[in-house]
């Protein structure tokens, strides 16, 4: 168990570090299916550079693209640590899009 009580479970040979991770994960493999979302990517990856040093890199959810084209970047909270929320806000910053909370 971590150590914010998330229970690990596995879908698709996948595991999720959390059961609300994993319903969003059937969610939105669902809606790919039925064509509302396109190029679903499991555990995108930042790269947060300041003054061309790395500092850190940021793991997201989810990221894919809606059906009108627009990309969109979400990450499963049920607990937002200090450092999550500033590692949210440098990607938001740095690469000017919005990550989308599911809770």
């Amino acid at each position: 168990m971590s150590k914010y009580r998330a229970k690990p479970i596995v879908i698709d040979d996948i595991r999720f570090a959390s059961q609300a991770e994993g319903r969003r994960y059937v969610k939105l493999k669902e809606m790919e299916r039925e064509g509302k979302i396109r190029d679903l990517e499991l555990q995108p990856k930042f790269i947060i550079d300041v003054n061309d040093q790395k500092i850190c890199t940021y793991i997201a959810d989810f990221d894919y693209t809606n059906k009108d084209g627009a990309y969109t970047v979400e990450d499963v909270k049920g607990f937002k640590t200090s450092i999550y929320r500033l590692k949210k806000k440098l990607v938001e910053a740095i690469y000017g899009i919005e990550i989308t909370e599911v809770k």
